[in-house]
């Protein structure tokens, strides 16, 4: 998984460091650090940080099944 944050577009809200602490935290009042490639186990924390972003600055990136072929099964 990856994630990126518009750094333009956040505001400090700071849901996100609540909702997913492993992968985003607040560093002073209005600086956002955060990890841009969290591990699968912070999944579910990072998609409900990126949902409850209220300017949704944070995209996330699913990079798994990319190369793999979708749909296929051979007789």
């Amino acid at each position: 998984m990856r994630v990126v944050v518009d750094l333009s577009r956040c505001q400090g809200y700071a849901q996100c460091a609540f909702l997913a602490p492993d992968a985003f935290r607040m560093h002073g009042e209005e600086a956002l650090m955060y990890n841009p490639n969290p591990d699968d186990a912070q999944r579910e924390q990072v998609l409900r940080a990126a949902a409850a972003c209220p300017l949704q600055a944070i995209l996330v990136d699913q990079l798994e099944g990319r190369d793999a072929p979708v749909g296929t099964s051979q007789s």
